[in-house]
């Protein structure tokens, strides 16, 4: 049995030549296409779709966000997202939303059909890069360890808080501090870790936690 395949790219002939790689090879039929998320919304729900080909940057709801909700619709489907973007946040969203596999725009079209059928088969398939990313996020440096030791006790706290999901308001409520006051600490922990986001922030203080041995029950 061929794998049914649907595309969500909102560029016409990215898309069309998507479809035509995936109508020319023996094992797979592409079942729809869709420029955008809320066309795949719509459509997709009711078609026999077992892997989506994803992309990130869509006209109106984002790739991201199309996967968040089609997931509960669909929850054995699965989805692959094929993008230029190799940003940190926009990985770890998407496998957040319910993803399985993210692969670069450039893939080799023998590496994108075993994607899709090492994905229909129980895999995480992604390209290289991506991968490295995802380790090296775990993975904290000796700089990394002296970054986050450089934390005050109060800016630890808040990552701390951070890395649990609390939202900024949640943080002032159990810290029994201010918002704006949470900003800035949030401001300097960026600073001081050298990141620019919520989770590369998290990403270090999860991996430098993980890197800390285990001590001893007295």
């Amino acid at each position: 049995m061929s794998i049914a395949v649907s595309i969500v790219e909102d560029d016409a002939q990215v898309r069309s030549s998507l479809a035509r790689l995936i109508n020319s090879s023996p094992g797979f039929h592409c079942v729809s296409q869709h420029g955008s998320a809320e066309s795949a919304l719509r459509e997709i729900p009711g078609m026999d779709s077992q892997v989506v080909l994803m992309d990130i940057n869509l006209p109106g709801l984002s790739g991201v966000e199309c996967v968040r909700q089609l997931k509960p619709q669909m929850p054995g489907i699965q989805v692959i997202m094929l993008t230029v973007y190799q940003n940190t946040d926009h990985i770890f969203n998407a496998l957040a939303a319910g993803a399985t596999g993210y692969l670069l725009k450039q893939t080799p079209p023998a590496e994108l059909l075993s994607a899709i059928r090492d994905v229909q088969g129980g895999g995480s398939p992604m390209s290289s890069h991506i991968a490295r990313k995802i380790v090296q996020s775990f993975q904290p440096s000796a700089q990394a360890s002296a970054e986050t030791q450089s934390l005050s006790p109060r800016e630890a706290q808040v990552l701390d808080l951070l890395a649990k999901g609390f939202l900024y308001k949640e943080i002032a409520e159990a810290m029994e501090v201010t918002y704006a006051t949470v900003h800035t600490h949030i401001r300097h922990i960026y600073e001081k870790l050298h990141v620019r986001s919520r989770t590369e922030a998290v990403a270090k203080h999860l991996g430098q936690n993980r890197s800390r041995p285990e001590t001893a029950a007295a």
